[in-house]
């Protein structure tokens, strides 16, 4: 399994063009941080956890050819509102792009995208398959996935586990009963978004709590906002089992 970050980074903030911080004013390639999401790859699938404002571009930067699936982890605009460019993959695998989501957030991403599902569509519109994911465990192809049900203040949210790895973005808690389903995991990709409290993500100091608890062979950070500085400066934060995500890191798993 081949896990490659199309992005690490989060809408929060000033934005880069008004900021003059070290971060955003840095050099390092790794502190240029594009919306958070993930491609996973094995020799049998093709997918990518959430499709956000900068989805064609991360498509297209990583010469992503296949896609066969995108797992939504919830409907807030940073996570979904690039779907509309699967039409590209429509055109190329002749088929629906089967958009996984929990119900609340298929009917976000149907409204939003009310066109693709008209009942007369203009011609060129997107083809999306969507399909419901429930609390409870799922074959893709020939792997479990494995929902992990997480808070976002009051917006639930769904982290997915997929064989030896578990992709967590936007939470803040995680219930007891769905961190059991963390146990054993290789590798943890969790958001940590600055250092300061926050009322809907984790801090890092949090997340190296959640971390050190669940003992992962590999750690890794995402949804990091700039607020939360430079990635040399947060890598000498970190136990050496515990890395800062940055966009374009391929990991083998």
């Amino acid at each position: 399994m081949r896990l490659t970050f199309l992005g690490t980074g989060t809408s929060m903030g000033v934005p880069v063009i008004a900021c003059r911080c070290a971060t955003c004013m840095s050099d390092d390639i790794r502190d240029k941080r594009l919306r958070s999401s993930v491609h996973i790859e094995t020799e049998v699938f093709s997918v990518v956890i959430d499709a956000g404002p900068d989805f064609r571009f991360q498509m297209l930067r990583e010469k992503i050819i296949n896609l066969d699936a995108i797992f939504i982890t919830h409907a807030h605009k940073d996570h979904y509102a690039g779907l509309d460019d699967v039409r590209a993959y429509n055109y190329y695998q002749k088929k629906a792009m089967p958009v996984y989501a929990r119900k609340h957030d298929l009917k976000v991403i149907s409204k939003d995208f009310s066109y693709v599902f008209a009942a007369h569509k203009y011609p060129g519109v997107p083809d999306m398959a969507l399909i419901e994911v429930k609390n409870q465990a799922f074959m893709f192809k020939n792997t479990v996935v494995t929902p992990v049900d997480v808070w976002h203040h009051k917006m639930p949210v769904f982290g997915y586990r997929i064989g030896p790895l578990a992709y967590i973005t936007d939470t803040n808690f995680i219930p007891d009963k769905e961190l059991k389903k963390l146990r054993g995991i290789k590798v943890l990709v969790i958001n940590a978004l600055r250092h300061k409290q926050h009322l809907s993500h984790f801090t890092l100091e949090e997340a190296l709590e959640l971390i050190l608890m669940l003992k992962p062979e590999r750690a890794y950070l995402t949804h990091i906002s700039h607020q939360m500085g430079k990635h040399e400066d947060i890598e000498k934060e970190l136990p050496d089992f515990v890395k800062p995500a940055y966009d374009r890191l391929k990991i083998e798993i």
